[in-house]
């Protein structure tokens, strides 16, 4: 159909178009959906964040039966530790959600996560993935190092200028200015320092990031079709990323249940909690929320959290329960549409955003 729509980024990242796909772990991520972001021509992302490195591996390998273009796989750059101090009145709190759930309580004890993200890197290093994409954080040096000697792309997300000046320093090609209004993860490399991440919204982030750092800035937080890239190009970024859009694609992962979820909220439907993971991340207000909320106690700093309540959210998704699942959504899920194929989004979101820059 002749269209372009090319900036910086696409040359960077050897992509047709400036668009990105948000690595999302923990269900909605698919092989399927990245080859085919990727294969309309954006860069798909695997969200791998807490995948064994041999799945890792596996859907790599999938990833190129599937298309030949450039992707991108997102971990936690954080070595995870537990911290068991506050464990028995956690479980004990969880153990009422558990009750509604009609499942066993938690054995008494500590919680135990696996620390995987150098043996998952390292599987991206071996298998020479095309884009290393990062949350929490910048690789170390030395993978740094290694991934650039490989002629890798390396991507962070940051919520700060503060983070993407130290995202360009360690060597990144691009980083991805995350605002408020994104869904998932908080991308917020110290959450000492910001309890609830740090949540600038994205029309204030992107262009004081843009006027900070000479590498790429990929917009995201709250882009649903073609005028949110058009804005934030006009913001001086180079390309966006966008996840909650590719929720209810016909792609994604994500459970039936959270599915119906997304497409009955609206603007005011979320909140940035960290009573799933221990971590800020935006998602659709549930009874999950609303009953650890009324117990008043401080969630588990992660993983230690995401682990202790990991049993709850997959009795949720078994029973098809989205009440008890961790429903992450940014704030334009009115944008939502259901059934619609992953390239025809990409499509679409081209088309609308070169009708309002032409």
């Amino acid at each position: 159909m002749g269209i372009q729509l090319e900036t910086s980024v696409c040359g960077l990242f050897q992509i047709r178009y400036p668009i990105f796909l948000a690595g999302m772990a923990g269900g909605p991520s698919t092989v399927k959906l990245t080859a085919a972001v990727s294969a309309a021509g954006g860069l798909g992302t695997l969200g791998a964040a807490y995948m064994e490195p041999a799945a890792i591996r596996k859907a790599i390998q999938e990833i190129r039966e599937l298309t030949d273009l450039p992707f991108a796989v997102n971990l936690f750059a954080i070595e995870v530790r537990d911290d068991n101090t506050r464990i028995g009145e956690a479980q004990q709190q969880l153990n009422l959600l558990r009750d509604k759930l009609g499942i066993p309580h938690a054995e008494d004890g500590p919680v135990l996560t696996p620390n995987l993200f150098r043996e998952q890197l390292a599987v991206l290093l071996e298998e020479k993935v095309p884009v290393i994409s990062t949350a929490f954080g910048v690789l170390p040096p030395e993978y740094m190092g290694q991934a650039k000697s490989a002629g890798l792309r390396v991507i962070t997300m940051v919520t700060t200028v503060e983070e993407a000046v130290l995202a360009e320093q360690s060597g990144c090609d691009a980083v991805v200015a995350q605002g408020s209004e994104a869904g998932g993860h908080r991308g917020t490399f110290d959450v000492s320092q910001h309890p609830s991440g740090a949540n600038i919204g994205t029309f204030a982030l992107v262009p004081q990031i843009v006027d900070r750092v000479g590498v790429p800035v990929i917009a995201a937080g709250g882009i649903m079709d073609g005028r949110g890239v058009a804005a934030a190009l006009a913001l001086g970024a180079q390309g966006v990323q966008m996840g909650t859009r590719f929720l209810t694609a016909v792609e994604s992962g994500a459970h039936a249940s959270y599915q119906q979820a997304l497409l009955a909220s609206t603007e005011e439907s979320t909140v940035i909690t960290k009573v799933f993971s221990g971590r800020p991340a935006r998602g659709i207000r549930n009874d999950f929320i609303a009953q650890w909320d009324a117990g008043g106690l401080e969630p588990l700093p992660f993983p230690t959290q995401n682990t202790a309540t990991r049993d709850i959210r997959n009795a949720a998704q078994r029973g098809s329960n989205a009440q008890y699942m961790s429903l992450w959504a940014g704030q334009g899920t009115r944008m939502l549409t259901s059934g619609q194929k992953a390239a025809d989004i990409v499509a679409e979101t081209v088309r609308q955003a070169l009708a309002i820059l032409s």
